[in-house]
């Protein structure tokens, strides 16, 4: 009997669950999982999951007290969601939950070791232990040297947004845990730019980067993971098999439990000896001149920010919201 490609896939890649629904990933039981502001904003809003976003606003309520606004306590809130989710997530998968530090830090350095020191010390707080988490920050220069440090302190980080060489080159010197490559964010850019409508799987613009990427660390040595992300449709998937990780939504995930067909593996160390690449070193000023070359990951990295900007900012108006009907029920 066949197996189905998601069975398939298993065997040669680690596969993540990207949602914030418990449900999904109770049915399809991946190893990891991983969170975004927009997809714990979703999360936040059915209804099945009222319960964490309630239980959440009131723990904020009693450790702020009855003196506190609404706005301070459902911002306290806020920041304790995506742990909410995660503890939950956690309590399902045997591996590792990926919590996004705010979007709005991307620039800041400082504040993202902070804020992800507040993160971990929550899971902690839970009984969790930071070997579990992996800090999700934005590949940006202040984002990756934020990660620098942190990983030095043995927080694990996975930095997301990562559209180019550049970025991932900085990740792997810089001793990051984990990198997630977007494909499918590099698709749209690419059939908005050229006007093209579709590309074959081994053609996709994102599959290539995805593959440049996981060859030049195999290549070279680096310990950092590679994680793609962001897929489009199942073509992506299957190109990328043999990857470290593929972080796949549960739309996905179904559709490849639901085909049968061979898969063969895409991406193999063995074969990365031979990949026609230089070694680059990348510091500031190398990535700053590189990110700027790349016109695709300087539009989609900024995008990407002020996308879960924008998610975070709905996230904190409907915890308000809803803190001011729970207290006035």
């Amino acid at each position: 009997m066949s197996k189905n490609l998601l069975d398939q896939l298993r065997e040669v890649t680690v596969v993540v669950a990207d949602t914030g629904d418990i449900e999904a990933i109770e049915k399809f039981k991946p190893r990891d999982a991983t969170t975004n502001p927009s997809l714990i904003t979703a999360a936040a809003q059915m209804p099945q999951y009222q319960g964490i976003v309630d239980d959440t606003l009131k723990g904020a309520r009693q450790t702020l007290g009855a003196g506190a606004s609404a706005a301070q306590v459902a911002n306290l809130a806020f920041d304790r969601l995506a742990v909410s989710f995660g503890l939950k997530i956690l309590q399902i998968i045997e591996g590792r939950v990926s919590t996004e530090v705010d979007a709005r830090l991307s620039y800041d350095t400082e504040s993202t070791i902070e804020k992800a020191r507040e993160v971990i010390k929550q899971y902690e707080a839970a009984g969790v232990s930071k070997e579990r988490v992996l800090i999700k920050i934005a590949a940006t220069w202040e984002g990756i040297e934020a990660a620098a440090v942190l990983e030095k302190e043995g927080i694990h980080c996975n930095l997301t947004l990562l559209f180019g060489l550049h970025q991932a080159i900085a990740c792997a010197e810089n001793g990051i845990t984990l990198i997630s490559p977007f494909v499918g964010r590099i698709l749209d850019w690419y059939k908005k730019d050229t006007g093209r409508e579709s590309y074959a799987p081994h053609e996709d613009p994102g599959v290539l980067s995805v593959t440049q990427i996981y060859n030049y660390y195999k290549k070279f040595g680096y310990k950092t993971e590679v994680m793609g992300a962001s897929f489009r449709n199942i073509g992506e998937i299957t190109e990328l098999a043999g990857s470290d990780l593929l972080t796949i939504a549960p739309t996905l995930l179904a559709e490849l439990q639901a085909t049968e067909g061979e898969l063969p593996r895409k991406l193999d160390p063995s074969a990365a000896k031979d990949y026609p690449i230089e070694k680059i070193h990348v510091n500031k000023y190398t990535f700053d001149k590189m990110h700027a070359e790349n016109r695709m990951a300087n539009e989609k990295l900024e995008e990407g920010i002020q996308g879960f900007t924008k998610a975070l900012e709905q996230l904190e108006k409907l915890l308000a919201d809803r803190l001011v009907h729970l207290e006035a029920a």
